[in-house]
């Protein structure tokens, strides 16, 4: 007797990182660009950790938040 197998559950459509020290859920396929936009942060003003390496600028597009990602997000602050 053959017993089928259940389908392997679909990845889930949110999910759960830290930024900042506060957790967050996520889109799947959010990127680093993606994420920054979502919370109206000027990427030419921030630098981003992601999990302990920061990240080059130029990366932001092209790099995906994962799941139990550790974001830390410095702004520059301007003024006189």
């Amino acid at each position: 007797m053959t017993r089928s197998s259940s389908p392997a559950a679909p990845p889930p459509t949110t999910f759960e990182i830290v930024a900042n020290g506060h957790a967050r859920r996520v889109a799947g396929g959010t990127t680093v660009a993606g994420f920054l936009a979502a919370h109206e942060l000027d990427p030419d003003l921030v630098v981003v950790e992601r999990n302990g390496e920061i990240l080059r600028r130029a990366a932001f597009d092209a790099v995906h938040v994962e799941p139990g990602d550790e974001l830390e997000i410095v702004h520059f602050v301007g003024g006189g």
